[in-house]
C-alpha cells in the first residue's frame, strides 16, 4: 500500500475508534445509571472514555508521529481543557451548562478526571498499538 493510501486508510481507522468511544461514552452517560452502575463508574468512566476520544483525535491528526509524543500531546490538550474550568467568564459558563459545552468541556475542576484521562489516554495508546500490529501483519 502505498503512502497516502496507509495515511488515508490509517486515519479512517482512527476515526472510526473515536466514533465508538464517543458512542460508548453517550451511552455510558446516558444509561449508566439506570443499568445500575456506580457513580465513580460513570463519572470516571466517561471521563476515561474522553481521554481516550482525545488521543485518537490526536492519532488521526499525526498518524505517523510515535505512540509518546501523541501521548504527550493528548495529556497536554485535556490537562489543558481540565484547568481551563478555573477560568470563568460568564458567556463560557453558560456554554458549558449546554450538553455540548459538558461533553467537551466539562463543568467542574477535578484532578481525579485528569488521572481518569491519563487511564483513557493509556487506553488510547493500546488500541493505536493495536492498529499497528495489524497493519503491520496485512
Amino acid at each position: 500500500m502505498t503512502g497516502g493510501r496507509w495515511m488515508l486508510r490509517a486515519r479512517l481507522q482512527r476515526l472510526l475508534c473515536v466514533g465508538a468511544v464517543i458512542v460508548a461514552g453517550l451511552a455510558l452517560r446516558g444509561f449508566g445509571y439506570d443499568l445500575g452502575l456506580p457513580f465513580s463508574v460513570v463519572k470516571y468512566g466517561g471521563s476515561l472514555l474522553w481521554g481516550c476520544m482525545v488521543f485518537l483525535l490526536v492519532a488521526a491528526a499525526i498518524v505517523s508521529r510515535r505512540v509518546a509524543i501523541m501521548a504527550a500531546i493528548a495529556l497536554a490538550i485535556a490537562v489543558s481543557v481540565e484547568f481551563s474550568r478555573l477560568y470563568q467568564t460568564p458567556a463560557l459558563d453558560e456554554f458549558r451548562l449546554t450538553l455540548a459545552g459538558k461533553l467537551l468541556l466539562g463543568r467542574v475542576f477535578s484532578l481525579w478526571n485528569i488521572v481518569a484521562y491519563a487511564a483513557g489516554i493509556g487506553l488510547g495508546m493500546a488500541i493505536e498499538m493495536r492498529l499497528r500490529f495489524l497493519d503491520r501483519n496485512q
